[in-house]
């Protein structure tokens, strides 16, 4: 555990990339089974204790500490884990029982129930020091916050023991913690796992975003950017799976999908909505608010599935009847894809359609007057590209569409976590019902807490501290004085807000200073952007 605990500190303070990969690296090469791959679990998210959540160890403290001395620390410090691992009382026996190891933690952990697993927790703080106690609550919790995306311990996997990542990515999903089969193929003592007698999933293709208009489309071919979600239908053994771009299954939340597959297949996507009175035209595509509906459900009624169905539009086609095509050029496997077709359900499968335009600037054209509600841009796609995990210069480019901007004033603040957990980070906003001069209220319309530089987040932290006018929990309610030029892809009437409309991707564009509150922008102009 102290090993684990020292490079999560080391992490903490690390600011490069390529500090950060090199501690990684080292760490799992000197590290033994299975405590390394514990902490390559826990630094991608895929180890979960649920047991044990944030709520118990604020129950812990509760037991040990004065109420209001904790309230008053953690309102300082800004993350449980630090406040209890400073505040937690040493024990009578003066620490002297060793510390438990990593693989100790999770066998406990693993056991413990909702009842039991305060006093399991107990027993483990006690037999460590502050750094220890920081690191087991930061891992029993799934709250790491230490900057590392799961891409980023691969790339450290890969470099710690010489082995290419795009294997790495083919074989991860088809592993488990503490993922001793994949360590053993890296250290040269096993053959690579099997990738092909179970329905995995294969590391999507990704594109760059296109900064140059300096393409010639005799080399590449255009098509619509889909506003779903990238999904992945695999079909092996006559099982079918559905997965998301982070590799999560979901098929259960769109077992529609996954029983209209039954060809031997592995097919790339943007999982959408049909359209209907929510949102699009009837039998096309709706908008991602219609599609929000159906996201993160463990199952799904008879209900929505006739009222929100689901089909993909595809794009791509990695494998059939067993033969890889990932290494062939683009125009192949789009001919095999579109000779594929017929054979597929065409209530839950169609093709993305390239588009027709002579060179860029009609393309431009074209892209700037695309305002659909299921299209986000344009996608460019090399004809000679094969189909490679992550993003490749030079093959798949993106073109989002220009993004629209209204002004908007604060509202509400809350501070935000990890770095930022003593910042007041997080905003959200609101536009004005009617006239402001004639009493009309303010009413959300959106939050956001990136597309600021850290000089202005200092300014927004100072000023809803000095503007603060309420206080509801960890929420500050400010004046009606500052306006921000708020920049979202797009709109969309939604039922769950006062407003009756949700942004999608919000961010603060800029700070208005400059503007008078009453001047920013009212529901009526928001509302006229609804697509």
């Amino acid at each position: 555990m102290k090993r684990f605990a020292t490079l999560l500190d080391n992490l903490l303070l690390t600011p490069s990339r390529n500090g950060k990969l090199e501690l990684i690296s080292t760490y799992l090469r000197e590290t033994a089974d299975p405590d390394r791959g514990w902490t390559l679990a826990a630094l991608t998210s895929a180890v979960d204790f649920p047991a044990v959540k944030a709520g118990t160890v604020r129950g812990l403290m509760a037991d040990r500490i004065d109420p209001v001395l904790w309230t008053l620390s953690r309102d300082f410090v800004g993350d449980t884990a630090e406040t209890a691992s400073l505040l937690w009382p040493e024990p009578e026996h003066g620490g002297q029982e060793p510390q438990p190891t990593l693989g100790e933690v999770v066998t406990a952990l693993s056991r413990a129930t909702r009842a039991s697993a305060p006093m399991v927790l107990a027993g483990m703080l006690d037999r460590l020091d502050t750094p220890g106690r920081y690191a087991l609550i930061k891992f029993a919790t799934g709250a790491l916050r230490i900057g590392i995306s799961a891409r980023l311990a691969k790339v450290a996997f890969a470099q710690a023991f010489g082995v290419p990542v795009d294997e790495v990515e083919e074989y991860w999903h088809g592993q488990q913690p503490p993922y001793a089969d994949l360590f053993a193929w890296a250290t040269g003592t096993a053959p690579p796992p099997r990738t092909d007698l179970l329905p995995l999933f294969r590391p999507f293709m990704l594109a760059h975003p296109l900064e140059t208009e300096a393409i010639d489309l005799a080399d590449y071919v255009a098509e619509w950017k889909w506003d779903g979600i990238r999904v992945q239908i695999v079909n092996v053994g006559g099982e079918t799976r559905v997965y998301s771009r982070g590799g999560d299954e979901i098929s259960t939340s769109f077992p529609e999908i996954a029983d209209a597959l039954d060809v031997a297949a592995v097919l790339d996507g943007e999982l959408l909505v049909r359209g209907t009175a929510q949102g699009g035209e009837a039998g096309g595509a709706a908008s991602f608010n219609a599609l929000q509906q159906r996201l993160g459900r463990k199952s799904v009624s008879k209900t929505m599935l006739a009222d929100v169905p689901a089909f993909v539009r595809l794009y791509d086609l990695l494998i059939l009847e067993g033969e890889d095509l990932r290494d062939r050029p683009w125009s192949e496997r789009r001919g095999r894809l579109e000779a594929l077709m017929p054979c597929l359900n065409p209530e839950r499968f169609d093709l993305s359609q390239t588009i027709a335009a002579k060179d860029m600037a009609e393309l431009a054209e074209i892209r700037a007057s695309a305002r659909d509600a299921a299209i986000e841009g344009i996608m460019l796609k090399h004809r000679q590209s094969p189909y490679v995990a992550g993003r490749r210069a030079g093959l798949w480019y993106k073109w989002k569409r220009e993004p629209l901007q209204i002004d908007c004033v604060l509202m509400y603040a809350q501070r935000g976590s990890g770095k930022r957990s003593s910042f007041y980070s997080d905003f959200t906003f609101g536009c004005w019902n009617g006239d402001p001069d004639a009493g009309a209220e303010l009413l959300p319309v959106g939050k956001a807490y990136f597309g600021f530089t850290d000089e202005e987040l200092r300014f927004l932290d100072r000023h809803v501290r000095q503007h603060t006018v309420a206080k509801y929990g960890p929420v500050r309610e400010t004046d009606r004085s500052l306006v921000f030029e708020v920049a979202f892809d797009s709109v969309h009437l939604s039922k769950r807000h006062k407003s009756g409309v949700a942004m999608r991707f919000p961010r603060i564009n800029r700070i208005r200073q400059d503007k008078p509150a009453h001047e920013a922008d009212r529901l009526e102009t928001l509302r006229a952007l609804v697509t």
